[in-house]
């Protein structure tokens, strides 16, 4: 979640791209065509998980069956992380995270070997004299997950710090506008070293700019990093989603994915399927981004604005291959 928009979609949360029928229940398998590139976008498990509310993040557990996701309150007051589990081919009911429903907690990330949910939350922290957004952890137990655990001093500050990701290694990047960094909002690496986060280094000028970056998803691999970045001069609309390759140890020059990922709206909370096959990301594109062809009745209207594709925010998910191929991967 992207900080520099927090007082309007947690500081930082297609009627042209992916017309959904309102009130239609669609299987979680269920694709619509995008003819911009050729390639399946939709909106993921309409009804269900992408609701009339405002839904961000897609964090799936390693088997792909169970995903954690946030909803927030209209005002932005309360983030709360849900959990629904594949059913045959529908997504359950969600249900609140055995770990969530009382403080602001948003942005879940699983670590890629399934033990461990990283997650920012703004629940009192051990020795900390205010409410700031910090990340925590839970780890896998046999009854499920352990008490949340704040990363502590070397990761956390007094500053915000959210949007977890882990790779392989345990490496952990993240968000933060703490002082020293280059813009409102910076991504930040801690290597995990001897089981211990070393001091988080900036990701410099090729990520990092003047303007906003946060949201940072790490492939397992380290391979490429996904983020959130606003009011770039490439930018198409609210906040977009850019990708850079890690080439030897260092970064490429950040580029747009483009469209039908970023639209006019703002694109945010990257993340990637298990098996690698799907891009899932959050956009608050809507039905009413584009002028009306003709005019809504007051039925056709209240339709609209309280179900998904309203403009709140819902999640998306893309074949893979729309970000390979964008980028010459």
């Amino acid at each position: 979640m992207t900080l520099s928009k927090l007082s309007k979609c947690r500081s930082l949360i297609l009627f042209g791209l992916c017309l959904v029928s309102i009130g239609m229940t669609m299987r979680a398998s269920e694709l619509s065509q995008d003819s911009d590139r050729g390639m399946q976008l939709a909106m993921f498990a309409p009804g269900t998980i992408s609701t009339g509310d405002m839904e961000l993040n897609a964090a799936f557990a390693p088997d792909g069956k169970t995903l954690y996701f946030t909803k927030r309150t209209p005002k932005y007051q309360l983030w709360t992380i849900l959990v629904s589990t594949l059913k045959g081919d529908r997504w359950s009911t969600p249900r609140v995270a055995e770990f969530s429903g009382q403080y602001g907690d948003f942005d879940p990330f699983i670590s890629p070997d399934g033990s461990q949910l990283f997650f920012s939350s703004n629940r009192p922290a051990p020795g900390k004299t205010k409410s700031d957004f910090d990340i925590w952890v839970v780890k896998k137990t046999g009854a499920g997950w352990s008490t949340p655990a704040n990363l502590g001093a070397d990761i956390n500050t007094e500053s915000q710090e959210y949007y977890p990701s882990v790779s392989n290694a345990g490496t952990l990047y993240f968000s933060s506008n703490r002082e020293g960094g280059k813009g409102s909002g910076d991504i930040y690496r801690s290597r995990l070293v001897n089981g211990k986060y070393s001091k988080p280094e900036n990701l410099g000028d090729e990520i990092n700019s003047k303007f906003f970056e946060g949201d940072p998803y790490i492939s397992p691999d380290e391979s490429f990093l996904i983020f959130t970045s606003y009011n770039r001069p490439d930018g198409l609309g609210d906040g977009d989603l850019y990708i850079s390759l890690n080439r030897d140890g260092h970064w490429t020059a950040a580029k747009n994915l483009g469209r039908p990922v970023n639209s006019s709206a703002l694109d945010f909370c990257p993340n990637m399927s298990p098996d690698g096959k799907y891009f899932f990301f959050t956009s608050e594109r809507g039905f009413a981004d584009q002028q009306l062809t003709k005019p809504l009745t007051y039925e056709q209207f209240l339709k609209q604005i309280r179900s998904p594709g309203n403009g709140l925010g819902d999640i998306y998910r893309i074949d893979a291959r729309a970000i390979t191929n964008s980028t010459g991967k």
